[in-house]
């Protein structure tokens, strides 16, 4: 378990272990800028409240990987129980799969191994020896190489012996000691967390402020195999990866902690980088384009910026292994572009022909073509709205597909208008020529008709004249017998020339009697 801490360390003043699992502080560097100093704190190694020695492996093997300087803290002196706790590098040189050999064969291999193993700051609490070998005085340092040099010989107690101490060699290629004497009174020790400077004492205070120092002087920028620099993101991979690492059981490889920070921080770039290229097609295309080069164009800008933002994300791609990934999603993506700008086109096409076009169709409807003629109309308004048609934008690349379809679809419509108007054009022609003989042998039978009415009108003509000419005889005939009367005449005169008139009026009536009988209807209503 790994605690945050805002304000440093607190000290334990009791025979209990105070530090569970690993406690964090993270503060601006003093000495460097723009880099942030990370102190870890661990639990010690081998509390006898535990009796695990698995779980101090655990957090010797996490501290140990997110360190660039490993602070070892022990009491007093260097002793073989010191060397001991601190051979569980051995153990990690089996769990993490370097070889302990101090062998090594390659040089390249030497200087990557420097680079990414910590260096080992030995600090000596509560030191009371004094510094001295074989009667010279030494320094901390040559006390801690003294201490960790090996013995010659081939028995195995001597190769027991030695074997540690090749371990913390090869894993801490840099080595340093640091002696501190008591803080203080051993009374005040107690409060030793809430005591100022003033009250430790002063060769403690010295000695804490070289410690410092060399901490802050000499302790390098944590670094991954290959000469990465690890920055906070990836000290934040690194610590979830050890951490389900351990938690599985199986506990991270060092020379694959590079491929594993690889694999996240790649796996994220290409995430940025399609997020990008999401973001900028959602703004820039407009669906659908009007030709397919606009869509390639537009795809193309946005693939170049996709990939100068992953190349910017990514880390140690030397494969290219994802950047080809994120050319085949780039690739899918476009193929799914591609579809939706058809389906998009076929939309928009289909709804232009649905409504420029419903005006012919309900005209077909409502029979406005079926008549003579009716077929050049068709097709005239028909070709209206297709010039029309072709005048929208934005119609895309299935606009004139679109076109040919729907007018496909409709053929069979142009097709049933024209014969509709071959047969009503062939109908009128036959009714023409019907109409135009018929009218031939009415105006004969008219011509007959007025010829035979202008005959019976001569007749009736003559009649009435015959008639005027009996009717002015009879008028002399009667102003005679009037006359005859008048002067006395015998009246047997006049009984016979009413008896002649009679006689006449008889014959007169007669002859129109015949006439009548001869005459239409109409003829006898104007003689009558």
């Amino acid at each position: 378990m790994i605690f945050w801490e805002m304000k440093g360390f607190s000290v334990g003043s009791t025979v209990q272990s105070h530090t569970k699992g690993i406690w964090m502080w993270c503060v601006p560097h003093p000495k460097k800028p723009n880099h942030t100093l990370v102190l870890l704190d661990t639990e010690g190694l081998g509390d006898v409240e535990k009796g695990d020695k698995t779980n101090d492996t655990h957090i010797a093997v996490l501290a140990l990987l997110l360190s660039s300087t490993f602070v070892y803290n022990t009491m007093n002196k260097i002793d073989q129980g010191a060397i001991d706790l601190l051979h569980y590098v051995t153990e990690l040189s089996h769990l993490l799969r370097i070889d302990t050999s101090p062998n090594l064969n390659r040089v390249d291999d030497t200087a990557d191994f420097v680079r990414i193993c910590p260096d080992l700051v030995w600090t000596l609490r509560d030191f009371y020896l004094d510094l001295e070998a074989n009667g010279q005085l030494i320094t901390a340092d040559e006390y801690l190489e003294n201490s960790l040099r090996p013995k010659q010989g081939p028995n195995q107690h001597l190769q027991n012996f030695n074997l540690p101490r090749l371990c913390i060699q090869k894993f801490f290629p840099v080595k340093k000691c640091f002696i501190f004497d008591l803080p203080t009174h051993q009374k005040k020790l107690a409060q030793l967390e809430t005591l100022h400077n003033d009250d430790l004492d002063p060769k403690f205070v010295q000695q804490v402020a070289e410690f410092c120092s060399y901490v802050f002087s000499h302790s390098k920028t944590k670094t991954l195999s290959g000469g990465i620099k690890a920055s906070g993101s990836h000290l934040e991979n690194l610590v979830q990866t050890y951490v389900n690492a351990i938690n599985s059981g199986n506990l991270p490889c060092m020379e694959s902690e590079v491929l594993t920070l690889a694999r996240i921080k790649n796996s994220v770039a290409v995430q940025k980088a399609i997020a990008h290229y999401d973001q900028e097609m959602g703004q820039k295309l407009q669906l659908p384009t009007e030709t397919l080069q606009e869509l390639l164009d537009l795809h193309r800008a946005s693939e170049k910026e996709t990939i100068e933002v992953f190349m910017k994300n990514s880390f140690k791609d030397e494969d290219q292994g994802y950047q080809k990934k994120l050319e085949m999603q780039l690739a899918a993506k476009q193929n799914d572009f591609h579809k939706r700008n058809l389906e998009a086109s076929q939309n928009r096409c289909s709804a232009l022909l649905q409504d420029i076009f419903h005006p012919l169709e309900e005209n077909v409807k409502q029979g406005v073509y079926s008549k003579p003629g009716g077929h050049c109309l068709f097709i005239q308004q028909r070709d209206e709205l297709i010039a029309k048609y072709n005048q929208e934008p934005r119609k895309g690349i299935q606009a004139e597909e679109a076109l040919q379809k729907y007018l496909e679809s409709k053929e069979s419509v142009s097709v049933t208008i024209f014969q509709i108007d071959l047969a009503l054009t062939a109908r009128e022609k036959e009714i023409e020529g019907i109409t135009e003989e018929f009218m031939k042998a009415e105006a004969r039978r008219l011509m007959e008709s007025l010829t035979q009415h202008q005959q019976m009108m001569e007749q009736r003509k003559i009649f009435h004249q015959e008639q005027v000419r009996l009717m002015e005889r009879n008028r002399v005939y009667q102003q005679a017998l009037q006359q005859r009367a008048m002067e006395g005449q015998l009246q047997e005169e006049v009984k016979r020339l009413k008896e002649i008139i009679q006689a006449e009026n008889r014959k007169l009536h007669d002859k129109l009697q015949n006439l009548l009988r001869n005459d239409s209807p109409d003829d006898a209503c104007i003689l009558l």
